[in-house]
């Protein structure tokens, strides 16, 4: 079994799901006060299930016992913040060796086709796939097109499912990215990408039903689990959430049984 095998292994159980909670936002965004105490949130959501962790450098570095030995995703690219002016895209800033010193199973990286800087930010992501191949580590890519500069176009489900098999045409290995909207389109975009498929929460609070829901459609469309952060670090009890969750994902439980677990009211 080589390195890439064992690495990847380390991120999704037998079952080749995963359950991703997303925790790097803070190397771009403010993520007070909901993320203050970072350490206990890891330790209690890898206790309650999480299989793996999107880290900062930071995290990995400082927070690494909070982890249980859970799969950790490095995100390597940043060197922007939400304050500043948008004129210039992500760099990549974490070199795979620096990953792997750092216990990283896998990187991840963005990859925005359609967006003003695509050039730059698509060409890094094809870079960091092939240094980073050098040591066996998979590269995350986390493919949305157009961005985050919007546009009516910007999250078809043909354009999702474009950006995703760019990514994977690029040498990516494990592809997070946003759910089509129906389990019809999003089965269409599993068929026809050769990796591993993550949905992400994306940036808005969702109802508990409704992230539920979208997470019990990606995986029966033959997605590979979730990518997740801001709707379980920022709820009220982040632990019981990422226990229904983990379930859903691992145990396929339905909707209803997870709501009533997650909060008895249903």
């Amino acid at each position: 079994m080589n390195n890439t095998v064992q690495r990847m292994n380390h991120i999704f159980q037998p079952d080749h799901k995963t359950f991703i909670l997303a925790m790097d936002h803070g190397s771009n965004f403010n993520v007070l006060p909901a993320l203050k105490d970072a350490g206990k949130i890891i330790s209690e959501t890898a206790l309650a299930g999480a299989d793996a962790f999107l880290s900062t450098a930071g995290m990995a570095d400082k927070l690494a016992d909070n982890f249980h030995g859970k799969g950790l995703i490095l995100r390597i690219d940043g060197g922007v913040s939400f304050l500043g002016d948008h004129s210039k895209p992500m760099q990549t800033v974490i070199t795979a060796e620096d990953a792997l010193r750092l216990g990283a199973d896998s990187v991840i990286t963005m990859g925005f086709p359609g967006s003003k800087f695509e050039n730059e930010i698509l060409s890094s992501l094809t870079r960091n796939v092939m240094a980073a191949h050098k040591w066996g580590l998979p590269v995350t890519a986390e493919m949305l097109p157009r961005g985050f500069e919007g546009g009516e176009d910007a999250r078809t489900p043909d354009n999702i499912t474009f950006a995703c098999r760019q990514g994977v045409e690029l040498g990516a290995d494990i592809i997070k990215t946003e759910y089509t909207g129906d389990q019809e389109s999003f089965h269409k975009l599993v068929e026809s990408v050769y990796a591993p498929v993550v949905i992400l929460g994306g940036s808005k609070k969702v109802p508990e039903k409704q992230l539920l829901q979208e997470i019990k459609d990606a995986t029966e469309a033959g997605g590979a689990g979730v990518a997740m952060g801001r709707n379980i670090w920022g709820h009220e009890n982040p632990a019981r959430y990422a226990a229904v969750i983990a379930k859903l994902i691992h145990e396929n439980c339905s909707v209803e049984s997870a709501l009533k677990e997650l909060n008895p009211i249903y």
